[in-house]
């Protein structure tokens, strides 16, 4: 069988929590293995250093978010995006894996030849420099989001407005919004976080959303965080433990309560949520969500700034349709009309495969919404080959570190058993009778529009999707890892 030579033994793709971790676990248990980290952009980071609008922050606390190999020190659990992006920094330069790092090296497709067994990336470096890369595996860390171009929101008349629009994906630094009348539309995590930032500055501000969503006050050090480091002062290890499973634990209790009990805590979440609505604000329809807890992604805020920017009166919340936008006004179906300065199309992400990169075997191009995951880790028919998807119901790393064992013990396995590639593959009979599901478990509009774009999951088998980090790391330590594969050695 014919060979290649190879630049690497690996090539990770994204240098974001993903990537960088990916290459920490490489290091950890495979260090006869070569690496790199191809980026597109200037600077590590990914989602930490594209976003730039105010008061950018996890929506996940960071005892999970944060790397399990580098535990997080800070007495927040929710942090700002720039104390986010420090410590990835750090936590990289600690373990030399900036070293690693290829910046503006934007990655145009991918190419894997079953007859060498390597893929080939062509590259685009530093703008200009066109150059090709190989290696025997291949890592996406790219995310799921369209890192070039924001979801354009579908608001008729939006292009008549003579005030500022502003997406929160390429935020305008010279946006002066001192004293203007602002309107977000929608309703995430990204419309909860701006809503009391820019009320520090602005004269109002509106959420304008279609249906609301639940939003939850986290207080940045809880009674149970209080305790364990006081109790634990003695070993920081000890604490950095508790800490972390404390938080890996209690959400875990609480969507599981949320999924089997769903009226119940549809009940307990209304009641958190009532008590903190000013009186001019009724819970309905502006806080009571037509789904269920965790359908959607439950908004988190700090210590409730978002309740208090609203009891403040300087924030405030409209429930409508949009009819149209004209030069100075937003018309609702109700008749009701907004006067603001300044639009923010808060409306969710552009969801996007791989970072965008044309995937080929032997030149041959995949539809990948064709295709289906195995055990949350590899791209049916895609050999050598592994991507990465965090929970929607809990932190990403959690998720982006359960791929990143499991992969590792895979590329232990081949060495092991001289194997030169592996590939998923559906079985006939589960081609016929195997029932689809989608990648993720959310009814958000942004996600249920990228459903052509993005690969599926099944109903059964290794083909069913992520389900929780105590199940899915266990499966990485020990489950079953030939199942659903075809395992070809060298000659």
């Amino acid at each position: 069988m014919a060979s290649e030579k190879v630049d690497y033994d690996v090539v990770i793709i994204g240098a974001g929590i993903s990537g960088i971790n990916f290459g920490y676990r490489l290091q950890e248990r495979l260090p006869n293995l070569s690496y790199t980290i191809l980026e597109s952009r200037h600077e590590l980071g990914g989602t930490w250093s594209l976003f730039n609008y105010p008061g950018i922050r996890s929506d996940s606390d960071l005892y999970t978010f944060g790397f399990p190999w580098r535990p997080w020190e800070e007495q927040t659990a929710i942090a700002e995006g720039p104390l986010i992006i420090k410590y990835m920094k750090e936590s990289a330069a600690m373990h030399g894996i900036d070293q690693k790092i290829q910046f503006n090296h934007h990655v145009n497709n991918a190419d894997y030849s079953r007859t060498s067994k390597t893929w080939a990336f062509n590259v685009t470096a530093n703008g200009t420099e066109q150059k090709t890369l190989r290696s025997k595996f291949y890592l996406i860390c790219t995310g799921y989001y369209d890192y070039k171009e924001p979801l354009q929101a579908q608001i008729p008349g939006i292009e008549d407005f003579k005030g500022t629009v502003a997406h929160p994906q390429s935020w305008p630094q010279d946006l002066d919004y001192t004293d203007k009348n602002v309107v977000i539309v929608g309703s995430g995590a990204t419309a909860i976080t701006l809503l009391p930032n820019l009320a520090k500055k602005a004269s109002t501000v509106t959420i304008l959303q279609r249906s609301p969503s639940y939003v939850m006050s986290q207080p940045a050090e809880d009674s149970l965080e209080w305790g364990i480091r006081r109790l634990t002062w003695f070993s920081k290890p000890l604490q950095h433990r508790l800490l972390r499973w404390k938080w890996v634990l209690m959400p875990f209790l609480l969507t599981r309560f949320a999924y089997n009990f769903p009226q119940a805590a549809r009940k307990m979440f209304g009641n958190l949520i009532q008590a903190q609505l000013p009186p001019t604000l009724p819970r309905d329809p502006h806080f009571n969500p037509t789904y269920n807890p965790f359908e959607q992604r439950v908004c988190l805020c700090p210590d409730g700034d978002y309740y208090a920017a609203l009891r403040s009166g300087k924030g405030t919340v409209e429930t409508g349709v949009i009819e149209t936008v004209t030069p100075n006004s937003i018309k609702l179906v109700s008749g009701k009309e907004l006067h603001p300065d300044i639009i923010v199309t808060a409306t969710g992400l552009k969801l996007r495969f791989a970072g965008g990169v044309a995937i080929t075997v032997d030149g041959t191009p995949l539809n990948i919404a064709d295709k289906f995951i195995w055990k949350g880790v590899m791209i049916e028919d895609v050999p050598n080959a592994a991507y990465v998807m965090g929970y929607v119901d809990a932190s990403w790393t959690l998720g982006a570190d359960a791929t990143a064992q499991m992969v590792c013990r895979i590329l232990k396995q081949m060495q092991k058993e001289g194997v030169k590639e592996i590939v998923p593959r559906r079985s006939e009979y589960e081609k016929e009778h195997m029932k689809e599901e989608p990648l993720l478990r959310l009814t958000s509009t942004y996600v249920k529009r990228a459903k052509d774009v993005t690969p599926k999951t099944g109903a059964t088998g290794q083909w069913r999707p992520r389900s929780y980090y105590y199940k899915d790391i266990m499966m990485a330590w020990f489950g079953d890892i030939k199942t659903g594969t075809e395992w070809v050695r060298g000659v």
